[in-house]
């Protein structure tokens, strides 16, 4: 019995079977919304009040004011110290290399004048505070502490507002250090929806956020969905995804544990391998098989490959690409011995990794890129997440004097056009006299 389906591009309703391998259910339980519309309108309504209430309600955690849900920067730093050299270390390491990449995508505007004096130009501009929702408990996610907030530093973001919650009062050491090593400003032991509302509503103790970003279940997913617009937010993120073009040259083993690497995440998670040779397809399925029982989530990577995971039989690498532009996935292994003329054609995808060796793992932790991609073929109109996401344009427009005589009669007649006098008289009134 196959563990992992195989498909044929060449094959009658290759379209429909590919169309259907990538859909995934996205209704919204009905439960979930309204149980997140009535948080957020009690901690709105509430504040502080209500994000103790559901603190101890959901969480376990017995406290009696916001000041006791606070972590101190010295707890964080005593996290950071007390972890082991080597983790500590790789921290630091993958911390830095995250920071140098980021710091390329700084901008810092530009303007250009126009021969009569006008000056037009673009400033830029940090937003003022943001919040990161980072899950707790059992999970640890440091990485994406590091991916969210060193982003948000470099770009000049005067406050980094951290939440996550602490079942029971556990703290997770890891994710602690993180924020002491990403320079996050405040982190508050709260989490669900009810954190998500403090941070886009505000309350007596957490000021208004700007923007929302970091990963959650499906209750903070809904929060975050129904507070857009109020406050922005970086995604609503649908499953891992991960999809592999490869000529059969990498060693086989190497691609089934890539293969793993996103099915493991969870049971909706993705795995897509693309090649034109049939046995090295088999090979990997063999690989598969005798890899996957000593895999310690071996059941999520099991039914995550059953459901969603493909060995998909190409004509040729041209044809990989093709399939590969159309699925847009959030991961893009290219596994082959000369991949840049390949790369050259993919207009789609979140994150590019070049060549056998560039493992999507590496970029999950520390090659420096952002981990946060566009999924679900939304890499066909968004991007990774980076410093230009937590910084704003303004316009710049100073028109001199004889600019307004040469702009000002365009903008009269375009104005009446449209039937907005007070927007034509505005324009006359600088060069008529």
């Amino acid at each position: 019995m196959s563990v992992i389906n195989r498909l044929d591009a060449s094959s009658v309703g290759f379209g429909e079977q590919l169309a259907q391998l990538l859909a995934y259910d996205e209704t919204q339980d009905a439960q979930i919304e309204q149980v997140v519309s009535e948080i957020i309108a009690d901690v709105r309504a509430r504040g502080d009040a209500a994000v103790l209430e559901y603190s101890r309600k959901f969480d376990g955690v017995q406290a009696e004011s916001m000041a006791e849900l606070e972590i101190s920067q010295a707890q964080c730093q005593a996290a950071l110290e007390g972890l082991p050299e080597e983790q500590r270390q790789a921290l630091m390491k993958a911390a830095e290399r995250i920071r140098r990449y980021h710091e390329h995508q700084k901008s810092e505007g530009w303007h250009y004048e126009e021969a009569d004096g006008t000056v037009l130009g673009v400033k830029i501009s940090p937003m003022d505070r943001v919040g990161l929702y980072v899950p707790g408990g059992k999970a640890a996610y440091p990485s994406s502490v590091l991916m969210n907030a060193v982003p948000a530093k470099v770009a000049g973001v005067q406050e980094v507002v951290m939440v996550t919650p602490t079942p029971g009062g556990e703290h997770n050491p890891l994710v602690l250090a993180a924020a002491a090593v990403a320079g996050v400003d405040r982190v508050l032991s709260i989490g669900g929806a009810q954190a998500v509302a403090a941070l886009a509503y505000g309350t007596e103790t957490i000021a208004q956020v700007d923007k929302i970003v970091g990963p959650g279940n499906a209750y903070v997913a809904e929060a975050k969905r129904r507070v857009f617009g109020v406050v922005g937010i970086d995604m609503i993120a649908g499953p891992s995804e991960i999809l592999i073009i490869c000529d059969g040259k990498t060693p086989a083993d190497w691609i089934a544990m890539d293969l793993f690497s996103q099915a493991e995440h969870d049971e909706l998670a993705q795995a897509i391998l693309l090649c034109p040779d049939a046995a090295y397809l088999d090979e990997v399925e063999a690989s598969i098989q005798r890899q996957l029982p000593n895999m310690s989530r071996r059941e999520i990577i099991a039914t995550s490959l059953a459901n969603r995971g493909a060995l998909i039989l190409v004509k040729d690498l041209d044809e990989a690409c093709e399939i590969a532009n159309y699925v847009a996935a959030e991961h893009l292994e290219i596994s082959v011995a000369d991949a840049q003329p390949l790369v050259d054609k993919i207009r789609h995808a979140g994150a590019i990794f070049i060549g056998p060796y560039s493992s999507e793992a590496l970029g999950d932790y520390c090659a420096g890129p952002n981990h946060v991609l566009p999924t679900s073929r939304t890499a066909r109109f968004s991007s990774p997440l980076g410093v230009y996401d937590f910084q704003k344009r303004s316009s710049l427009i100073r028109v001199s004097q004889v600019g307004a005589a040469t702009l000002g009669p365009i903008a009269s007649s375009l104005a009446y056009g449209e039937g907005l006098q007070a927007h034509a008289r505005s324009a006359e009134y600088r060069y008529k006299n």
